[in-house]
């Protein structure tokens, strides 16, 4: 065989065992310095031990479910123990495929079949996996977090209360002064609308400067959502950031419904061209915005939208008051026409890092565009958005407590 020949079968093998389906062979089989590639599979820092490298946060949360992540510094087997009192009793772990997911440290289990409404407790517990040889599996060391809780929404829930955030900006300690600005009005669960990072570097970044922060603060009793901004598509690590967060549907942009809202999220991509030379020739956000116009559409004729109450959409670049860069423009071109044809009752932004409350204007957009603030400080919003089936209310306040705009849609 020849020299190129060679070559290309053995480009051809590298790319079949990295596919789908060939994690196992993978894992076993290539260099170390492409295993090392991969977040979940590669220790963080084995001279610390076996210890959680983020403890316990919520993500998404159904009537009947909830999911709870978590990572750990060692490869290890690892699930969750739960119940409706602390004596717990129940345990559940993710299975792909017939197998329980394992010798990870990127842990995101589902609990189902969850009573509605209904607060359980919970802890997570991970074992270290020392050795993993085909037949042959040895155990280390054994972590248990501490006991947590959590209420599930309602099944029909008439009411909705969240806390909304955006362009922090690696600024940690934003999240947690910016959600003590909330002080004891309750809330149902935080969204982070974009631009959390500058860009990404690795997982340490993504724990210290977001995660952690959040733990602190809320996220092992109340979960969060996230969408990207636009500084969330840049940097090495920028591809291996959705291992962290657990969206509904499984994707970056998406749908869901809380008591009488239903909320659609979409990833508005970066600012600038596709072929800006920065970007280096290996984005393509164009297409990715074409197809989620598409997927709005379906969206927007869906049972779930015509029978909500309120009708919310959250992206990060905002389709008016962003200037004239090509992602609000293209945002606007895609997104616009469908938000008034269907009637959506508001749109919720960040990005422009000036806080505002523009309500409809009607030969542009027909219903009210919000814009929360940042990331320095005197200019970070927090926004309150509450809903009953009657009413719709967004209040914003600035970082020290002060209410800076305000919007209700009534029905």
């Amino acid at each position: 065989m020849s020299t190129n020949n060679l070559t290309n079968s053995r480009r051809h093998f590298l790319q079949s065992i990295t596919g789908l389906g060939g994690a196992t062979l993978a894992g076993s089989l290539l260099p170390s310095s492409l295993h090392a590639a991969s977040p979940i599979m590669t220790p963080a820092d084995p001279a610390a031990g076996h210890i959680f490298t983020a403890a316990p946060y919520l993500q998404y949360a159904a009537p009947d479910s909830m999911v709870v992540m978590f990572i750990t510094n060692l490869l290890s087997y690892s699930w969750v123990e739960y119940g409706e009192t602390s004596s717990l009793g129940q345990k559940a772990h993710s299975v792909t495929n017939g197998l329980v997911d394992a010798y990870n440290r990127v842990n995101r289990i589902k609990l189902n079949n969850l009573k509605p409404g209904t607060t359980y407790y919970y802890r997570v517990v991970s074992k270290e996996i020392t050795g993993f040889e085909p037949y042959k599996l040895t155990y280390g060391n054994t972590l248990e977090s501490e006991l947590h809780s959590f209420t599930t929404p309602a099944e029909r829930g008439n009411t909705m209360r969240c806390l909304i955030l955006n362009d922090i900006h690696d600024r940690p300690h934003s999240i947690p002064h910016l959600v003590q600005m909330n002080g004891a009005e309750p809330y149902d669960f935080v969204f982070f609308n974009g631009d959390i990072f500058d860009y990404q570097t690795n997982e340490q970044q993504i724990v210290d400067h977001m995660l952690q922060p959040c733990i602190s603060s809320f996220a092992s009793t109340k979960p969060f959502m996230y969408v990207r901004g636009n500084h969330e598509t840049r940097g090495k690590y920028s591809r291996d950031l959705h291992h962290y967060f657990c969206n509904p549907q499984g994707n970056q942009y998406y749908t869901f419904t809380w008591g009488p809202v239903h909320f659609t999220v979409l990833d508005t991509g970066e600012d600038k061209t596709d072929d800006t030379p920065v970007y280096a020739g290996i984005v393509d956000f164009d297409a990715y915005r074409r197809e989620q116009q598409q997927w709005l559409q379906e969206v927007m004729q869906s049972r779930a939208f015509k029978k909500a109450a309120f009708n919310v959409v959250l992206m990060h670049i905002p389709p008016f008051y962003s200037g004239d860069w090509h992602g609000t423009m293209h945002c606007r071109e895609l997104f616009n026409p469908l938000f008034n044809k269907y009637r959506i009752d508001m749109c919720i932004s960040g990005h422009t890092h000036k806080h505002g409350v523009h309500p409809p204007v009607k030969e542009q957009h027909q219903y009210p565009i919000i814009i929360g603030g940042g990331p320095k400080e005197g200019q970070r919003t927090l926004i309150r958005l509450q809903a009953d089936a009657r009413n719709l209310r967004l209040t914003m306040l600035d970082d020290n407590g002060k209410e800076v705009g305000n919007y209700t849609v009534s029905k």
